[in-house]
């Protein structure tokens, strides 16, 4: 049996079958988010309506959050690497259909309320697959690497998550500018299609064994839920994360900035999307040396607090530069309480369920991505966006004074 050094930087890049899982991750993360962005910038052209794009994350938010448990019980039952195949043609598919809905001889026949219709069902569509993807792919990552490499892992796995979400908004800006929307749409089914190749290069994973009695659908489902909320550390990784980000995140209403505050188009919209993941990348690459899972909760805390003071500063900025600095310092700051909560997530649940506590924190990532990216859109029509966003900061500040305050114990966790 080959021996892995958790002390090897390059320990999980090692084994083959991590590095295709993530170079998928990559790239999955490249094409969805070119096709976001490419996508709320045309809405915004189209309504000028900040609300519009809140929907955007709202409209998969819904089918992901009521399928997500199933599909948490299905990983945990089925074939990962299946699942997962068949819920990327499933967002092929609803690539193919906006490239159809964007022509010019369907646009001449649609209204805007039709089109915009088509478009949000489409969003529908994805959200219902990514509810399947989602807990199918945190629950097989744990089985293409040894325990002892899980820290190594979650940064690399993190760090090529986090160059996708660079890459893919800087592409989406430019194959804007260049090539169209539907241009770019033939793009994306493309890498879409070499997604699928890469999950193909996966060997299949047993399904894991447990000693317990078989639990029916609903009760199954409970013992995610009473896992996580009976585990202190997993209940408030994933809660820091659930309302720091529904209240600070800011991504989706940027389109906002860019066009109307910053006055930097669709290149610099680029920019501003890639500027998060540029700070969590330098970040990521530097955790893979020094982890930060030494003081875990401590540095877990003090993360979130900088996520939101940066956010506010973000907020009164109306420089470019400095809200771009401003930007990649959330990113930074986001990637380290995404590594340490991803060592928790892969520590603590059993192999038996690790696909249902998968999908509980799908839900509430879910909730504070897509539905935080709604909450962004709607405060920021009735606020205006800045007070709206620097709000958002404030309230992420105030939740890790509580969090602090009933978590004291987690400080003498060790999870390296």
């Amino acid at each position: 049996m080959v021996q892995h050094s958790p002390n090897d930087t390059f320990a999980s890049l090692r084994i083959a079958e991590f590095r295709y899982f993530v170079m998928n991750s990559f790239l999955i993360t490249v094409t969805l988010l070119i096709q976001e962005v490419i996508l709320g910038y045309e809405l915004y052209k189209v309504t000028h309506d900040p609300l519009m794009l809140g929907l955007v994350g709202l409209a998969e938010a819904i089918p992901f959050i009521i399928l997500s448990l199933f599909g948490g019980h299905l990983a945990d039952r089925r074939d990962k690497k299946r699942i997962l195949q068949w819920s990327l043609l499933v967002i092929i598919l609803g690539s193919v259909i906006l490239y159809f809905v964007f022509q010019p001889s369907v646009v001449a026949h649609l209204s805007i309320t039709a089109r915009l219709a088509t478009i949000y069902g489409v969003l529908m569509l994805i959200g219902t697959a990514k509810g399947f993807y989602s807990p199918a792919s945190s629950s097989l990552k744990p089985f293409l690497v040894p325990r002892e490499l899980y820290a190594n892992s979650a940064t690399w796995y993190s760090s090529f998550w986090q160059a996708g979400a660079i890459v893919g908004p800087g592409l989406a800006g430019f194959f804007y500018n260049w090539f169209g929307f539907d241009n770019t749409l033939i793009v994306i089914i493309v890498l879409f299609v070499f997604c699928f190749l890469l999950l193909s290069l996966i060997k299949r994973k047993p399904v894991p064994v447990s000693n317990e009695p078989m639990l029916g659908l609903r009760e199954s489902l409970k013992e995610g839920f009473r896992f996580v909320f009976k585990t202190q550390i997993v209940l408030y990784a994933i809660s820091l994360d659930l309302f720091s980000v529904l209240f600070g995140g800011v991504v989706a209403i940027l389109p906002v900035f860019a066009e109307d505050i910053l006055h930097v188009g669709a290149e610099g919209l680029g920019f501003l999307r890639a500027a998060p993941s540029v700070g969590a990348l330098l970040t990521m690459a530097f955790m893979t040396r020094f982890p930060p899972t030494q003081n875990a909760w401590r540095n877990m805390l003090l993360a979130v607090l900088g996520f939101g003071v940066a956010t506010i500063v973000f907020a009164f900025s109306t420089n470019f530069y400095l809200s771009l600095i401003m930007l990649a310092l959330t990113g930074a700051f986001d990637s380290v309480s995404v590594v340490i909560r991803q060592t928790i997530l892969q520590i603590f649940p059993p192999d038996h369920m690790r696909g249902r506590v998968a999908a509980v924190n799908g839900i509430f990532v879910s909730s504070s991505n897509e539905i935080g990216a709604f909450e962004s859109g709607l405060l920021a029509r009735l606020l205006g966006t800045v007070p709206s966003v620097a709000l958002g900061g404030v309230v992420t500040l105030i939740v890790v004074a509580y969090v602090y305050a009933q978590s004291k114990e987690l400080f003498a966790v060790r999870l390296s």
